[in-house]
């Protein structure tokens, strides 16, 4: 039986303690994808690559990623979460120490990708053991929990590999995602079990064995939402460090603080409308609120940008639109995970993840152009749009199989 089908709500320590860890590997994935983002003013200005140059390098992990997704995700539903996050640590660790020792930018760019493809393990499986363990009532607040690593991820990168990056060169930057992610293998192994799920072959779960793209678009208008809303994500995590420096003049340290603040602000915020979810029984009217706001809020900072706000309050509402930004993903995975039930949550995942990647691989280089060519107050103004069209995009209600 599903954890989350008996309506209970008690949560003991061996959930927190398998949460935990799922956790750790979420953030260390994020941590990589996050920081090669937050290396763009290094490669740009030390390395010598053009802004769009440098763009399509940081990439490369991202589209790794989106390659393998799904497969990821079959595989959860197929031999369980432990196997294939212990699995996809100890294979990000490998890319990522080949990527220490490389000698070519572009044998980099090819460690980037084979990283990104391991560490994508991560984000189906950590996504399933939330499902998995935690009651419906309790769903809201974990998977919020789960979905904090991103910002977590991306903060721990921010304070460390910018200045590593600086001081002592690309490696020492490089080899805070690889003891990240070799703790994560390590912890993985010690700590995660496969959560219970029905038998497949049990006449009472045919209908939750059956794929959930058949019977209605659900899925399909959650995917697309998130497609929309991870855009101004991406425009706010890969570019933030590099507004501030390159567009203002800090430095990279100082710059590295603002968008650590920002990203552990962003994780509280998606544990807060997690808890909101729980609250009042919807994924989706907070997710629709969340859409509406991170428009709002980027075309108030595309206006500061344009007319040329003071410093102080052009970064404190750049901090307040990443902070929004990053809160909608833990409200449409669970509901993602709720709506395909426990034998094809791994893969709708792994399609929600895809879905989202391959857009953030897309537009990240297409920032950089607009950047380049526009500045940044055209392309906030742009990012504000996309998420307005993600508002009518939501579903009306909640549907869970």
């Amino acid at each position: 039986m599903d954890a989350g089908a008996s309506g209970e709500t008690r949560v003991g320590p061996r959930q927190w303690a398998i949460l935990g860890v799922g956790t750790l590997a979420a953030s260390s994935a994020s941590a990589f994808v996050a920081g090669v983002a937050f290396l763009l003013p290094y490669l740009h200005s030390v390395a010598g690559l053009s802004l769009p140059a440098a763009g399509a390098l940081v990439a490369m992990p991202s589209v790794g990623t989106a390659l393998t997704l799904v497969a990821w995700g079959w595989l959860v539903d197929r031999a369980g979460e432990r196997l294939v996050l212990v699995s996809g640590s100890v294979l990000t660790t490998a890319a990522l120490a080949g990527a220490l020792i490389t000698p070519s930018l572009t044998l980099l760019g090819v460690c980037f990708l084979l990283a990104g493809a391991a560490s994508a393990s991560a984000a189906s499986a950590s996504g399933r053991l939330v499902v998995g363990w935690f009651p419906a009532g309790r769903r809201g607040m974990a998977m919020g929990v789960r979905q904090m690593s991103q910002p977590l991820g991306a903060a721990v990168a921010a304070m460390s590999m910018p200045a590593l990056a600086a001081s002592q060169g690309l490696r020492a930057a490089l080899a805070v995602p690889v003891v990240m992610a070799a703790v994560s293998a390590v912890a993985a192994l010690v700590v995660v079990t496969d959560p219970p799920r029905p038998d497949r072959h049990d006449p009472g779960s045919t209908t939750l064995a059956t794929s959930p793209y058949r019977a209605s678009r659900y899925l399909h208008r959650i995917h697309g939402v998130s497609v929309l809303l991870v855009l101004p994500q991406a425009l706010m995590q890969s570019f933030m460090l590099a507004w501030l420096v390159l567009g203002h003049g800090w430095s990279p340290v100082s710059a590295g603080a603002v968008v650590t603040v920002a990203q552990l602000l962003g994780a509280v915020g998606r544990i807060v409308v997690g808890v909101i979810s729980d609250r009042v029984g919807s994924r989706l009217t907070p997710l629709r609120a969340v859409a509406v706001s991170v428009s709002v809020g980027l075309a108030v900072l595309a206006a500061a940008e344009v007319f040329g706000a003071p410093g102080v309050v052009a970064v404190a509402l750049a901090v307040i639109a990443t902070v929004l930004s990053v809160a909608d993903n833990g409200l449409a995975f669970t509901a993602v995970a709720e709506h395909a039930g426990p034998h094809w949550s791994g893969r709708a995942l792994g399609v929600q993840n895809t879905a989202q990647f391959l857009a953030i691989s897309a537009i990240t280089p297409v920032f950089a152009a607009g950047i380049d060519r526009w500045g940044y107050g055209p392309v906030f103004a742009g990012a504000a749009v996309v998420a307005a069209l993600a508002v009518p995009v939501v579903p009306r209600a909640d549907r869970v199989r």
